[in-house]
C-alpha cells in the first residue's frame, strides 16, 4: 500500500501500513473504515506537516539541540510557543475543514510511537473536542504537536524505551459525533483476562469524561454475543454534547437503568468481535452512540490483559506452589531457552522418565507471547507404557544406591572438578564462537547431577514410604514432616557459617556499630579497613563456598548469585547480630513423641522405625544437597552470558550486557559474529530487544499464575486477617516485617513475623531471627516449611495476599497448626 502524498490526506486513505504518516491512531482509524467499520468522517495531517514545520521554522536544528542536553519538557515546549505554521499547510488544514462541512470537530494527536501492543501511550498527547471554526482548528493542530513534548509523554516513551529518532506526530481530525451515550469497550476482561468477556464503561454523553476518569460511568459485562451478564449503576455525572462549548457541561443524576438497550449492547459486542479478527487480538475501543447509531471513534490493542484464568486439576493445584515459588519472577527468554529447556527441565524429563512418566516440555510450562513468557501452567506428568516397569525399576535402583552414600559417588567428584575447570576459564577471552561454545559445554555440565538424581531418587521416594507407612501404623502420621527436617545439610552449614560471621560482629563493638547504622552495610568499606580483617576473610571464604547460591531462584540464570551481590550476605549477617527469640525444637519434640509409644519398646520395631527416619532425613538432605551443587555452574555460566552481552553491546545491539537476557539462546546461535553484522541486521536485533523488553513492562503487574487459580478465594475465619495452609506448627506473636527481595534482608529484626511473597534456600537464615514467617506462595513441602519446622517457627503457607494485607509493624499472632494470622491481642 503506498503512503498518500501530501500533508493533508482523507482517513479513508491510510491503513495500518501507513504508521509513519499517519500516526498509530490515525493508521488504525483508517483501516477500520477500509475493513467497512462504521467510524466518523475525517482527515489526518500527517507527519509530513509536522516536519515541514520543523524545518521551515528552523526548530528542527533547535529540538536536536535540546534533545542532546536532555532538556525538560517545559523548555522544548516553549521553543514550539513561537513557530509559526507553514502557508501551505494553513491552507491544506483549511480547505479539508471545509469539504467536510466546517462544523464541530474532535481534533486527536496520533504520534508514530503510540497505539502500539504493549504501549497504548493513553492520554498521554492532546485531544480537543467541539473545535468550531479553521483558526480554532489551527490553534488545535499546533496543540497536538507540542503535546508530543509534554513531561507525561517524555516520561512515558523512557518508562517504554522508545527513543525520540523518527519520531513525529500526525493529527486526526473526525466530525464530532453528537454522542447520546459513549465510553470504552474492551474485548476481552482486562482484569481477569477471560477472552469470553466484554467489558464496557458507559456515560451520557460525549466519552470524554469516562476516558478521563472524571466521572464514574455504567460498568456493563456481557459475553461474546452481547448478553448482559452484569451491570452496575454510574455515579452522578456531567453531560458534554457536541457543539457545546469547550468546558460548559451540565449535571445529571446517579443513573437508575441502563443507558445502553439490548440491541446496542448486542450491535456493540459484535463490532467488538469483528475487531478483534480484523486485528487478530482484543481491542481497546471507544465507541459513541448517536440518533440509533452505533460509532468506532479508535480502536487500539489491549496492553497488559492478563492471560486467560487457569483451569487446574487437582494434581496442578498440589504441585502449583512449589512452581510459583520457583517462578517468583518472570523468566526472560534466555533464561527459557538456556539454563531450563538445556539444563534443569531437561534434568526433571529424564527424573520423570526413569519412573515411566513424560514430562511436559517447556513451552508448554511457560507459553509465550512476542518472545516473553505470560503465564506458568504447573505440569501434568503423563504416564507412559514405562511405568509398567517403573516399580521394578524403583526397588533395583534404591538397592544398588544407598542414599547414605551418594556423596562418594565419583561422579559428584567429576561433576566438582569439571565446574572447576569452567570456573578457570576467562569468557571475556572467547570470540563468539568460542563463547557460545563454552555455554554448550555448561549447560552439559550439569548432566552428573542429573544422572546422580536419576539413580537415588528412587532411595528418596522408598524411604518417604517406609516413614509415612510406619507412623499411619502408629497412628502419628501428623510428625512426618518434623521428623524429615533436621538433617545436616549444605544450607544448613551456611546458616551456621553466617551466624559465625555475626558472632564476629558481636565480638566487635566498632565492626558491630557499622551494622547496626540504618540500611546495608558498605560491603567496600568493610572489606576495605585492616581493622576488620578477621571478618574480611572469613566473610572471603564464605564466598568461595557458597558465593554461587542464587538470590532469587535456581531457574532463573538472569537473576545474580550471591558472590556477585555480596550486600545480601551482609544483610543475612545483620539479620544474625540479634541475639535469637525463644523458638520450639519441632523435630526434637515429635522425635521425643515418637519414641514415647508403646510400640516402640520391641527392639526390633524400633530399629525399624529409626532407620525409617534417618533414610527419610537423608533422602531430604540428598534433594536439597543436589539443588545446592546444581547452582555451582551459575556463576560459569552468568559470565559467559554476559560476556556475549558484552560483545552485543560492543556491536551497538543492546544498550548493556544484560540485555542479552532478552534473546533466546538459539537467536544467539544465529548470528556468526556481532561485530560484521549490517546495519539492517543490527536494527533488527535492537527491535527485538526493546519490544521484549516493552512486552516485560507490560506484563510487570500481571502474575505469571493467579494464586486465586491456585489456592482459591481463602476464607479467613473469624477475626483473622490472613488465611493460609498451616506449615510448621506453633503460635508467636510479633511485629509484621514485610520483606519483599533479598536486597531488604538487612531490615528484619529478632522476634519480628517475616511475610514475604516467596522464599528460596537463601532466605532461610532469616529463620534464625524470625518469631514466625508468613509466606504469600508455597505449601507444606516447600523450602520455607521444611526450614521453619527445623527452626521450630510458626509458618502459614500460601496466603495468597499477606503481603498486601499485613503492613511492616502491625502486631500479629500466628498459629502455624491452623494457618491463621491474627490481630495480637
Amino acid at each position: 500500500m503506498a503512503p498518500p502524498d501530501g500533508t493533508v490526506t482523507s482517513l479513508a486513505d491510510v491503513g495500518a501500513g501507513h504508521r509513519s504518516v499517519a500516526g498509530g491512531k490515525g493508521a488504525n482509524l483508517g483501516e477500520l473504515i477500509r475493513a467497512g467499520f462504521p467510524v466518523p468522517p475525517g482527515f489526518v495531517i500527517t507527519t509530513s506537516a509536522y516536519e515541514l514545520m520543523l524545518e521551515e521554522t528552523g526548530l528542527a536544528q533547535t529540538l536536536s539541540g535540546l534533545l542532546q542536553e536532555d532538556a525538560e519538557g517545559g523548555t522544548i515546549r516553549a521553543a514550539f510557543s513561537g513557530a509559526a505554521m507553514p502557508a501551505g499547510v494553513r491552507d491544506a488544514i483549511a480547505a479539508a475543514y471545509r469539504r467536510l462541512g466546517s462544523g464541530a470537530v474532535a481534533v486527536r494527536s496520533s504520534a508514530t510511537a503510540e497505539d502500539l501492543p504493549g504501549a497504548a501511550f493513553a492520554g498521554q498527547q492532546d485531544t480537543f473536542l467541539n473545535v468550531v471554526g479553521e483558526e480554532a482548528l489551527l490553534i488545535a493542530v499546533a496543540g497536538c504537536w507540542t503535546s508530543l513534548w509534554t513531561d507525561r509523554a517524555i516520561s512515558y516513551r523512557k518508562r517504554q524505551g522508545i527513543t525520540t529518532e523518527g519520531l513525529a506526530i500526525a493529527v486526526v481530525v473526525q466530525s464530532m459525533v453528537d454522542a447520546d451515550v459513549a465510553g470504552v469497550m474492551f474485548c476481552a476482561d482486562p482484569v481477569t483476562g477471560r477472552r469470553d468477556r466484554i467489558v464496557l464503561d458507559a456515560g451520557r454523553g460525549l466519552g470524554e469524561a469516562v476516558v478521563s476518569g472524571t466521572v464514574t460511568p455504567e460498568h456493563y459485562v456481557m459475553d461474546r454475543r452481547g448478553r448482559l451478564m452484569s451491570w452496575q449503576p454510574g455515579g452522578s455525572a456531567v453531560f458534554t454534547g457536541a457543539g457545546s462549548v469547550p468546558g460548559a457541561s451540565a449535571a445529571i443524576g446517579r443513573s437508575s437503568k441502563p443507558a445502553l438497550s439490548n440491541d446496542q449492547l448486542t450491535r456493540l459486542a459484535g463490532l467488538c468481535g469483528r475487531a478483534v479478527d480484523h486485528f487478530g487480538m482484543p481491542q481497546d475501543v471507544e465507541w459513541a452512540v448517536a440518533g440509533g447509531s452505533v460509532f468506532l471513534l479508535q480502536a487500539r490493542p489491549m496492553t497488559a490483559l492478563p492471560p486467560e484464568p487457569a483451569d487446574l486439576n487437582f494434581l496442578q493445584k498440589r504441585i502449583g506452589p512449589t512452581y510459583v515459588e520457583m517462578f517468583n519472577e518472570r523468566p526472560y527468554p534466555l533464561d527459557v531457552s538456556g539454563w531450563l529447556r538445556l539444563g534443569l527441565f531437561d534434568m526433571l524429563r529424564r527424573m520423570a522418565g526413569s519412573i515411566g512418566v513424560g514430562f511436559p516440555t517447556v513451552a508448554q510450562i511457560l507459553p509465550e507471547e512476542d518472545g516473553v513468557v505470560v503465564r506458568l501452567v504447573p505440569p501434568v506428568p503423563r504416564p507412559t507404557f514405562k511405568i509398567l516397569g517403573a516399580p521394578a525399576s524403583i526397588l533395583a535402583r534404591g538397592r544398588r544406591f544407598k542414599l547414605s552414600q551418594w556423596t562418594g559417588d565419583l561422579r559428584l567428584a567429576a561433576y566438582l572438578a569439571e565446574v572447576d575447570r569452567l570456573n578457570m576459564q576467562d569468557p571475556g577471552q572467547l570470540d563468539w564462537a568460542q563463547a557460545l561454545q563454552h555455554v554448550r559445554r555448561i549447560f552439559a555440565g550439569l548432566a552428573p547431577i542429573t544422572d546422580l538424581r536419576v539413580s537415588y531418587f528412587p532411595g528418596l521416594l522408598i524411604s518417604q514410604a517406609r516413614l509415612r507407612s510406619v507412623l499411619l501404623l502408629l497412628g502419628k502420621s501428623r510428625l512426618a514432616p518434623a521428623l524429615n527436617a533436621g538433617a545436616p545439610t549444605q544450607t544448613s552449614a551456611a546458616n551456621q557459617e553466617l551466624d559465625t560471621l555475626a558472632g564476629l560482629v558481636r565480638a566487635d563493638p566498632s565492626l558491630r556499630a557499622v551494622f547496626e547504622q540504618p540500611g546495608t552495610p558498605d560491603i567496600t568499606s568493610i572489606l576495605a579497613n585492616p581493622r576488620y580483617t578477621d571478618f574480611a576473610g572469613r566473610f572471603d571464604a564464605f564466598l568461595r563456598t557458597y558465593g554461587h547460591r542464587e538470590t532469587s531462584s535456581v531457574v532463573l540464570s538472569s537473576s545474580p548469585t550471591w558472590s556477585e551481590a555480596p550486600e545480601v550476605v551482609l544483610g543475612l549477617v545483620k539479620v544474625l547480630v540479634d541475639a535469637p527469640p525463644a523458638k520450639t525444637d519441632q523435630t526434637g519434640n515429635a522425635f521425643r513423641e515418637l519414641l514415647a509409644h508403646p510400640a516402640m519398646k520391641l527392639p526390633r520395631f524400633r530399629r525399624l522405625v529409626l532407620n525409617a527416619v534417618e533414610q527419610a532425613k537423608a533422602g531430604m538432605a540428598f534433594r536439597e544437597d543436589t539443588h545446592f551443587f546444581a547452582t555451582a555452574l551459575l556463576p560459569p555460566l552468568r559470565k559467559s552470558l554476559l560476556s556475549l552481552g558484552q560483545q552485543l553491546q560492543a556491536a551497538e545491539i543492546v544498550e548493556g550486557p544484560g540485555e542479552v537476557f532478552h534473546l533466546r539462546f538459539e537467536e544467539l546461535c544465529t548470528i556468526a559474529d556481532p561485530a560484521r553484522l549490517t546495519a539492517g541486521e543490527r536494527d533488527r536485533w535492537r527491535s527485538l530487544v526493546i519490544a521484549r523488553t516493552a512486552k516485560r513492562r507490560e506484563l510487570a503487574a500481571v502474575p505469571l499464575l493467579d494464586l486465586i487459580d491456585l489456592f482459591g478465594e481463602t476464607a479467613r475465619g473469624a477475626g483473622a486477617l490472613v488465611k493460609g495452609s498451616g506449615a510448621s506448627r506453633g503460635t508467636a506473636a510479633g511485629a509484621v516485617r514485610i520483606i519483599l527481595q533479598p536486597a531488604e534482608f538487612g531490615d528484619l529484626r529478632s522476634g519480628e513475623i517475616l511475610v514475604c511473597p516467596y522464599t528460596n534456600p537463601s532466605w532461610t537464615p532469616l529463620f534464625q531471627r524470625a518469631a514466625a514467617v508468613v509466606v504469600d506462595t508455597g505449601g507444606i513441602g516447600s523450602h520455607a516449611a521444611i526450614v521453619a519446622r527445623e527452626y521450630g517457627i510458626p509458618a502459614v503457607m500460601g496466603t495468597r495476599n499477606g503481603t498486601s494485607i499485613l503492613t511492616t509493624g502491625q502486631r500479629v499472632t500466628v498459629d502455624g497448626g491452623t494457618g491463621l494470622v491474627m490481630p495480637a491481642t
